[in-house]
């Protein structure tokens, strides 16, 4: 399988305390990658790193062509949405911070992708959690981006909610989108995920397939092994 992206070696240093810590790790095209880890392990400032918003101290970032930015999307765990602006107009207005020219047909068949069509003209402040999360990935991927970092997807949302999203994120893997996330619901991961990096204190402490991870450590649950690598 092709690499999209190749972390090695990275390191960062806040003062004499090193957040990142020689920290390697890859993503294959039309992966689900999850990047699990306690408050602190260093999780953010490694996706920083990887998207070039942080400077590392040492260590290589490796993409799959030159100049792969616009053509990596970003949704962030809380998106401002435009206040008044239905979720056709957000859109409308994200594709002009893109630079893309796109018709009504072509927002609409990206919210049809999204399951909002029936929507499109409800203000972004009125939709639900779900809907309003799918609207956020929907921003993302108009410019149909070939690599996807999202934090914490599916958050705060009821069970229903967080099918749907993971709907929306299986359908995007099955067209070759490779997809970064980071989760503290390791339900949700082991469901999502194709494959599992566990940070701690800066460094990778584990790594693999849910399921080889659950034969690895000899747990029940992602959950389990989680308690069982944080503790003291």
């Amino acid at each position: 399988m092709e690499i999209v992206v190749h972390a090695r070696g990275l390191v960062k240093k806040f003062g004499n305390r090193a957040v990142v810590d020689g920290l390697d790790l890859f993503i294959e095209r039309g992966e689900v990658l999850a990047i699990i880890g306690p408050n602190g392990a260093g999780k953010s400032t490694t996706l920083d790193l990887i998207l070039g918003l942080k400077q590392a101290d040492a260590g290589s970032v490796t993409y799959w062509r030159e100049d792969p930015f616009h053509q990596i999307g970003v949704q962030l765990q809380s998106t401002p949405f435009f206040p008044g602006f239905n979720a056709l107009e957000n859109m409308r207005m994200f594709a002009a911070f893109y630079g893309l020219r796109l018709t009504n047909n072509d927002i609409l068949s990206i919210l049809d992708q999204c399951d909002l069509r029936e929507v499109v003209r409800t203000n972004a402040d009125r939709l639900s959690g779900g809907q309003q999360k799918r609207l956020s990935i929907a921003m993302t991927i108009m410019h149909k981006p070939q690599l996807l970092f999202l934090d914490e997807p599916t958050s705060a949302l009821d069970p229903r909610a967080r099918r749907e999203v993971r709907n929306l994120i299986q359908s995007l893997t099955a067209t070759g989108t490779s997809i970064i996330f980071t989760s503290h619901d390791m339900e949700e991961v082991h469901k999502l995920a194709t494959r599992v990096v566990m940070i701690n204190a800066g460094r990778v402490q584990a790594v693999g397939t849910p399921e080889d991870l659950l034969t690895e450590y000899n747990v029940t649950s992602l959950e389990e092994l989680y308690i069982q690598l944080t503790e003291d």
